[in-house]
């Protein structure tokens, strides 16, 4: 197979979450052992850090990736979802995986992976831990895709965990309420393991404490060792000052970020904490090193789709937050725009709790509503239906790109344009 041929089997032959909902979701790890021990079991011999969360783990994982390369280390990193491009979600040193590796791979065991059936996510995994291997990587940054302790990534035996924010998402599958999503993501948390819990959650903190308590593993709240400040002329720059406070050593390091959303700061602490448990595991990354990464995150990493801009004049402004707590992060950065009018093209997947999320939106925003090309995708004029009760209101569009050009015409030099509600939205206008 060519490469085209390979990803048009991997997209359509095996089930993708992302695409079809839960009827991908494996609730075993089976199969990845099955893969690992058809593969020569790769991820035993890959170096990694191994992050969980509900929101923030993908700014997590590239600020880490990003100060890892800077310092000279070759850096891995499996992340989920891709925006454009099948690779984004396999790098090294910010390099997309080659496409002859992985159509020469695909086709090398595909009458084993025929009789394994794994899912998407499974199948890139393992592909993800192969790569790694064959590419001789110091360290990897292996995000999970859903939960944690049923992810498929949980086969991997790492440095450090951490463990981000953690919110309502998924709950068909990780739980209805806070404590048992987040006993899910503890499921990451290994015997003997330090790990790093980005923010603590008083509510449930508990859970992990105990857990890691249970598996003598380490457990360090960023949150409560780091205090992070951040200076930003306007929320549409696209860095932002930050000056953090390590309680326990009485030091400061100051950087630009070019992650901007002030809800980054929750993610910072995580990763500099992070840093420090590297430092004492025989790395060496210095203050200049994190300086450089998170100053170079978007170059070194090619991170895209969060609190991202797309253009000026009219102001276009783009982030994949498409769960109650990540759209509760982002949309008070728009509530407030005072130089014009707020225009939002608006669209989402139809298994989220999209009650709960829709009265988060400003009611004074023109809004263009429309569906993602997914078969996931919620219909624009029920989405439309759907807003209408909350005083959102706006017409439907056969596109996103449709929809954005409409918010466009419409629009005024100063107003502001924000394109949200899904990963998938974000993935068919970002460049």
């Amino acid at each position: 197979m060519n490469y085209q041929e390979t990803t048009s089997y991997l997209f359509e032959a095996l089930p993708m979450f992302h695409r079809i909902g839960p009827a991908a979701y494996k609730a075993n790890l089976d199969n990845t052992y099955a893969l690992m021990k058809l593969l020569n079991n790769p991820h035993q011999k890959i170096k990694c850090i191994h992050i969980a969360g509900t929101n923030g783990k993908g700014s997590t994982s590239n600020m880490l990736a990003s100060i890892l390369q800077e310092a000279g280390y070759k850096t891995g990193l499996y992340t989920s979802p891709h925006l454009k491009d099948f690779r984004e979600r396999v790098r090294v040193n910010g390099e997309m995986a080659n496409e002859n590796w992985i159509a020469d791979f695909v086709t090398h065991y595909k009458n084993d992976f025929d009789k394994i059936q794994p899912s998407f996510f499974e199948m890139t995994t393992a592909m993800a831990f192969a790569y790694f291997d064959a590419m001789q990587t110091d360290i990897n940054i292996i995000e999970t895709g859903l939960g944690g302790r049923l992810d498929s990534t949980n086969v991997i035996n790492p440095i450090v965990s951490i463990i981000t924010n953690i919110g309502y998402d998924h709950m068909n599958l990780l739980g209805d309420t806070l404590p048992k999503i987040a006993g899910e993501k503890a499921g990451i948390i290994k015997h003997n393991t330090p790990v790093i819990i980005s923010e603590c959650q008083s509510d449930i903190a508990t859970i992990f404490e105990k857990k890691a308590s249970e598996l003598n593993a380490p457990i360090l709240f960023a949150d409560q060792q780091w205090e992070i400040h951040h200076e930003i002329k306007s929320v549409f720059d696209e860095s932002m000052h930050v000056s953090a406070i390590n309680h326990q050593t009485k030091s400061t390091i100051t950087f630009n970020c070019q992650l901007t959303g002030p809800y980054q700061i929750k993610n910072i602490a995580g990763v500099l904490a992070c840093i420090e448990k590297l430092n004492k595991h025989d790395y060496s990354i210095s203050n200049l090193n994190i300086h450089d990464g998170m100053q170079n995150i978007k170059r070194n990493t090619g991170f895209k789709g969060r609190w991202y801009k797309l253009q000026e004049n009219p102001l276009v402004m783009c982030d994949t937050a498409h769960n109650k707590d990540g759209l509760q992060q982002v949309l008070p950065l728009i509530r407030n725009y005072s130089n014009g009018n707020v225009r939002i093209v608006l669209g989402m997947v139809d298994d989220k709790d999209i009650a709960s999320v829709l009265p988060l939106f400003p009611t004074n925003a023109q809004y263009y509503f429309c569906k993602a090309d997914i078969p996931r995708g919620l219909d624009a004029n029920i989405l439309k239906e759907k807003a209408n009760a909350f005083h959102l209101n706006g017409n439907a569009y056969t596109s996103v790109q449709d929809a954005l050009n409409n918010a466009i015409k419409d629009s005024s030099p100063n107003d502001l344009i924000f394109v949200g509600g899904s990963t998938f939205t974000v993935a068919e206008i970002i460049d």
